[in-house]
């Protein structure tokens, strides 16, 4: 079993003990379910954006503690700041220490397009998104099938969200479907855990022109990301890099000036 099948089975577990918590119909009267939300494909598609979306993450299995100290208020504050155009807020408690607060705490901090990170396999979590504050969901197309997929993004849009579908190899591609707004391509080996970007430039040739493609995971330096900006990525997600340091904001922040100073030299 690997650790994408143990956390699958553990969040079927976690679905069942969230529906007796709460009901659909009850997530409805959340105060943020019927608030607009701003676009997350139209922030990265923006061409005066950075196109980076700053992940707030406590911790990974394959990296353990990353950094428990950060506030996510504070630090997503900070990130819109320092001038990214998106986040991205883990909301899986077991495997990566986060919660649905964050996301909404992020939403009430920022005013930026939030992606709810997850590993969504129910339609109840889609409402529980939305609730929540979220701008986008992510689909990973390695623990859903087809139908799975196609009932899961139907509902993100319905709901007035949009949908970033994550992919590792070339099976997964017959995945996209017509409510999939963007493509995630996680350069990280789900069996082996390395990271390759050139595995990013190979599959994004293969993706559909009309969905915005987006780089995750192995984005350490300015270099890696304008390498896969010059192969037609508008987006990248970049979550360690920053929060392993003891001032997110500020690593972000140098970060994004270091990209400013390369395109402008």
């Amino acid at each position: 079993m690997t650790i994408l099948d143990k956390i699958v089975e553990h969040k079927k577990q976690e679905i069942a003990l969230a529906k007796e918590r709460v009901s659909i119909k009850e997530l409805m009267y959340f105060r943020h379910f019927n608030q607009p939300v701003p676009s997350m494909k139209g922030a990265l598609t923006n061409p005066s954006g950075t196109g980076i979306i700053s992940e707030f993450k406590r911790q990974s299995p394959s990296k353990g503690i990353i950094n428990n100290s950060a506030r996510v208020d504070v630090t997503t504050r900070d990130y819109e700041r320092a001038g990214v155009s998106a986040l991205s807020v883990l909301t899986d408690a077991n495997f990566f220490g986060g919660r649905n607060e964050d996301l909404t705490a992020a939403r009430e901090a920022t005013n930026l397009p939030i992606l709810r990170k997850d590993f969504i396999i129910d339609p109840f979590q889609v409402y529980e998104a939305k609730a929540i504050g979220a701008s986008a969901i992510l689909l990973i197309a390695a623990i859903l099938t087809k139908e799975e997929a196609n009932e899961l993004g139907a509902l993100a849009n319905y709901l007035g969200m949009e949908v970033l579908m994550e992919i590792h190899d070339e099976s997964e591609i017959e995945k996209i479907n017509i409510y999939v707004d963007m493509v995630g391509i996680n350069n990280r080996n789900l069996k082996t855990f390395e990271v390759d970007l050139q595995h990013s430039v190979r599959l994004a040739q293969l993706l559909p022109a009309n969905k915005p493609k987006v780089a995750e995971s192995g984005i350490h330096s300015v270099t890696d990301l304008l390498f896969l900006k010059a192969h037609g990525f508008n987006g990248f997600l970049i979550g360690e890099q920053f929060m392993k340091t003891d001032n997110p904001g500020r690593a972000c922040q140098q970060f994004i000036s270091e990209i400013n100073n390369a395109i402008n030299n």
